[in-house]
Formats: C-alpha cells, sequence, structure tokens
C-alpha cells in the first residue's frame, strides 16, 4: 500500500494516475488516430530511457500515485519492454500495473509481461469482422489480436479490458459485435467516442473513466519527458528541463478543470 501524501489539485482531485507513453511509434495506422496515414515521428534521441521512465514513476510512487499505465503508439514495439516492466514492478506503492495494446504482439509478450510483473491489460478492439477490422486499422490481422488476448488470459493478466473506438455510438454494428464477443467471453468492454483536439470534442468513456474530467484522476508522461495535466491541453511540462518532481508538480498545480481545444497533441504520441 503506498502511504504517500496524496497529490490534490486545485479542483480538490486526488491526482494518483499516471499514464506513460513509451514510443510514438506504432505497427497498425488506425484511421481515428493517424488519419492522413503515416505521421512525422519523434527523433530516436528525443525518447525517454527506460531509467528516465523509472525516475519519474519512482518520483510519483513518492508523491502518492498508485497507478501506473503503459501506452504508446504500441508499447510492444519498444524494444525490451519486458524490461522496463520489471524495474516499474519493482518500486514499492504500485499497486496497479497496466498496459494499453492493440494486441497484435502480445501473444509474443504475454508470458514474459506476466513473468516480469504486469498486472493486467486493455486490448483494442475496434470489430469483430476481419476485413472490417483490417479497414479500420490500416491491415491489421484480427487472428493475432485474438490469439494475443487468449495469451494473456492464459497467464493471468487480469482483468482484460477491451477499447472499443466508435464514430457515434455503442450501439453501431461494430460496437455491438464487440460488446457480444466481450459477452461470450467473459471481458470487459469500454466504449470510446472519437475526438478531435482541435475542436476539443471528447465524450466520457462509456463503461470506463476517460472524459470524466470532475473525477479525472490523472496526468500523462509522453514519450520524450512531457508531463501533460490533460489529454485535451496544450500544457506541458519537461521532466528534462525541470526534474521528474517539478514537472509533475507544475502539471498537477496548473491541471485545467476541463479539457477543451488544442493544437500540438496526437494521441499516437500522448498516449489516450
Amino acid at each position: 500500500m503506498n502511504d504517500a501524501p496524496k497529490m490534490i489539485d486545485s479542483f480538490g482531485r486526488t491526482i494518483d494516475y499516471l499514464r506513460i507513453s513509451v514510443t510514438d511509434r506504432c505497427n497498425l495506422r488506425c484511421r481515428y488516430c493517424m488519419p492522413n496515414g503515416l505521421t512525422k515521428l519523434l527523433p530516436r534521441d528525443s525518447i525517454l530511457s527506460f531509467e528516465e521512465i523509472v525516475e519519474v514513476a519512482r518520483t510519483a510512487v513518492g508523491m502518492g500515485f498508485t497507478k501506473v499505465r503503459l501506452t504508446g503508439g504500441e508499447p510492444l514495439v519498444r524494444r525490451n519492454i519486458e524490461e522496463l516492466v520489471a524495474m516499474l514492478a519493482k518500486i514499492e506503492g504500485i499497486e496497479d500495473l497496466a498496459m494499453s495494446t492493440n494486441g497484435i504482439l502480445l501473444s509474443d509478450y504475454a508470458e514474459a509481461l506476466a513473468t516480469a510483473g504486469l498486472h493486467r491489460v486493455n486490448v483494442s478492439l475496434d470489430s469483430t469482422d476481419p476485413q472490417r477490422y483490417a479497414e479500420i486499422t490500416g491491415g491489421g490481422d484480427l487472428r493475432r489480436v485474438l490469439a494475443g488476448i487468449e495469451a494473456a488470459r492464459e497467464v493471468g493478466l487480469e482483468p482484460i479490458k477491451l477499447n472499443c473506438v466508435v464514430a457515434e455510438s455503442s450501439a453501431e454494428p461494430d460496437a455491438l459485435a464487440v460488446a457480444r464477443f466481450a459477452k461470450d467471453n467473459d471481458l470487459e468492454v469500454r466504449f470510446i467516442h472519437q475526438m478531435d483536439f482541435a475542436a476539443g470534442k471528447f465524450s466520457v468513456v462509456e463503461g470506463g473513466r476517460g472524459g470524466d474530467c470532475p473525477r479525472c484522476n490523472r496526468v500523462r508522461l509522453s514519450s520524450d519527458g512531457m508531463v501533460r495535466p490533460c489529454l485535451f491541453s496544450d500544457l506541458a511540462f519537461s521532466v528534462r528541463e525541470l526534474g521528474a518532481a517539478g514537472a509533475l508538480e507544475q502539471a498537477i498545480r496548473k491541471k485545467p478543470a476541463a479539457g477543451g481545444p488544442c493544437a500540438h497533441n496526437w494521441m499516437h504520441g500522448i498516449g489516450g
């Protein structure tokens, strides 16, 4: 149990959840994440090392954070990602160590991730129809995702939650099929409405807490070392310039009451 004092922002929200983007690279080209296909990627020498990531996480835990989630891009394309998981798992006070993944590589990594100390996974699944899945993801193979879900189940990376992006409603045909798949396989599902950063358009995640601004408990560390207090804000504080504690404190102190239009965020780089 983490007995460190809790961090409270200026709106009375307890901030105890750190989402860490370990890379802006991805092995899919989902049309809602990279609508124009390939995008400009960060220089590799700007990406945080494992040691830098662990330092930020350790500092956050010392400030009362208890939840850490690894995101991307796609976190499993980061070389030796299981080593980072093992390093984070050794930090006393992390009560929930999770990962969001598109599942393409999950069957290859599930056992190593569980052995390293990962607790659970969220897997993106926007359709159960192979052709539709390939269309949405820019050529992804649904069979590999389903194999990844099964591999995660076998090694105990549970509860497994499915993330399904919808255009307008969870009553859309693809979403309904994903809901049936989740029910049939005893999985949880969350429906995430498509977002528009420039317009500041987002909704509360159905089945989750994302987008619920009055209850928001998170800040994000981007793969290039910027602590961002809100997905829908251009505010960002560099851990390399301010130190881990300084960047986290600034992000919490200046966390906005709610998200709004922003110009410089991108889903594959900040991690949804």
